[in-house]
């Protein structure tokens, strides 16, 4: 290098082997070159720590653990160390060049992503960070920017600067320091508390957030007024900022965004697998959307990096599945033309016959709270569980003093989303709390109102509830009294038309 330091510029060589060529990034502390690597003939990215901060030993000790950290992780989605050195008394580290943007850069240059390749970025940055936390390493800084997407839609993530080992005695119950970017900050690292991999999942929520609305939910002029909001204030509902998102997956924002750690996902592997479900889910609400005539999903804007094809079969199977349901609708649309003429008032038919009472399962997922009498605290974030085919898991209340909520509400529900307006004949719920009385309740918006479809029940273990043919969408296990102990759970619901 031509100069130890004064900043480096374009040809300068670092240790006799990087050639610089261009500058990439830079931030408080160091800068991103691209460089040629003269030995290997190949191009890398140079990280090299500013010159002001060559005599702090603060500086030069958090860049080195970085590449230390960095280079413990061997991973698809993880940037690749390949080299780390000084030249004089320059710190450097050599990572492998990543051909294309980070997510900041592209949420910038084409907005809010569509649902499927935010939920695909999302689920590749898990999956690396669930590596990371499985090798001790906690990332601290999860944020846009320190995502990169390749030419060929490939996620890395990078920048383990502040990463924090998890074995206690490396320093992970360090409390005081408030590390991270303010955007992206967990409510723990913002009061300066201990942090665990429930942090890196909150950050995640953020970033995915971002990825599905073009901006973060707690916006704000200094780090301190948006360090509070992480603290203080629940994000808003995902659904009302982008109605198409599906109730799922907005659960599993809000979960991945719960205040207190332990009420986020137990893992990162955890939230990755949630993600999966919910872009396994986007196919079915595809068809649906396309049953009732509305559009479909908006396509991916241009021209962002394409992900690798998909298998040439898979294709031919999405083709016979839109023919079939391009003809199904056709079908439709000729019954309603026969019953328009036959004088209905409204010009659209009413659901067949055949489809009310059938008996045929149908699949509801829990998607929060309904509490219009009280501060919506429902524990929200647990909702999912009560829909989870897992019976040892469940969504509960908060605790009163007597059954009758002490006397503050009339009542509080539990809120499912059936993914379209249907109309059910029966639903069943099962606790673990038994005693508690409940209707059934229904209506086209999450957030109410509600209009009783069912007779109030006393829910003894598993209880049945006859319902009497109000349709919606969203469906609300109303609670009209607690059991003995003050606390109801709802551990299963499963419905049939």
């Amino acid at each position: 290098m031509q100069s130890n330091r004064g900043n480096p510029v374009i040809g300068d060589l670092v240790a006799d082997r990087y050639e610089i060529e261009d500058l990439c990034g830079s931030g408080g502390m160091s800068s991103v070159f691209r460089a040629r690597d003269r030995l290997l003939d190949r191009r890398v990215a140079l990280k090299i720590l500013h010159g002001d901060h060559a005599d702090d030993e603060d500086s030069i000790a958090r860049f080195r653990r970085e590449a230390r950290s960095a280079a413990q992780l061997s991973h698809p989605h993880v940037v690749t160390v390949i080299d780390r050195g000084n030249d004089g008394d320059r710190q450097f580290i050599v990572f492998e060049y990543i051909d294309g943007e980070d997510l900041k850069q592209l949420v910038g240059r084409a907005g809010r992503l569509p649902v499927r390749r935010a939920l695909e970025l999302t689920i590749a940055v898990a999956d690396g960070l669930a590596f990371a936390h499985a090798s001790g390493l906690v990332h601290r800084d999860v944020k846009p920017q320190n995502i990169l997407v390749d030419r060929d839609g490939e996620v890395k993530v990078t920048d383990f600067g502040i990463a924090r080992s998890l074995h206690v005695d490396h320093g992970v119950t360090q409390t005081g320091a408030v590390l991270g970017t303010s955007a992206y900050l967990s409510p723990e690292q913002a009061a300066g508390k201990a942090v665990t991999p429930a942090t890196d999942v909150y950050s995640l929520g953020i970033v995915l957030w971002e990825l599905l609305t073009g901006d973060v939910p707690f916006p704000g002029d200094n780090f301190v007024a948006v360090a509070l909001r992480h603290i203080n204030e629940e994000p808003p509902d995902l659904c009302d900022v982008r109605p198409d998102v599906p109730s799922r997956l907005a659960a599993a924002v809000a979960r991945a965004l719960a205040k207190a750690p332990e009420r986020r996902f137990p893992s990162m592997d955890a939230f990755a697998d949630e993600l999966r479900q919910c872009l396994a889910e986007l196919d079915h609400a595809d068809s649906e959307l396309t049953l009732v005539g509305m559009p479909s999903p908006e396509p991916a804007p241009p021209p962002l990096p394409a992900s690798k094809p998909r298998p040439r079969r898979r294709r031919r199977r999405r083709r016979v599945l839109l023919v079939a349901l391009a003809a199904l609708a056709a079908a439709t649309a000729i019954v309603a033309g026969i019953l328009g003429l036959r004088g209905s008032s409204h010009g659209i038919p009413s659901p067949p016959a055949a489809q009310a009472g059938s008996g045929a399962p149908v699949a509801l997922h829990g998607v929060g709270d309904y509490d219009p009498q009280g501060s919506g605290s429902e524990h929200a974030s647990t909702a999912p569980l009560a829909t989870d085919g897992d019976p040892s898991t469940s969504w509960y209340t908060e605790t009163y003093a007597t059954p009758s909520f002490g006397g503050l509400k009339d009542g509080l529900g539990l809120v499912l989303d059936a993914g379209s307006s249907t109309t059910l004949s029966a639903l069943e719920v099962t606790t673990g709390t038994p005693g508690f009385t409940a209707r059934v309740e229904t209506g086209d918006s999450r957030s109410g109102p509600f209009a009783p479809d069912s007779a109030v029940e006393t829910v003894s273990g598993p209880t049945t509830f006859s319902l009497q043919g109000e349709s919606g969408r969203y469906y609300v296990v109303w609670i009209t009294q607690l059991p003995p102990s003050g606390k109801a759970a709802i551990s299963e619901v499963t419905a049939t038309r």
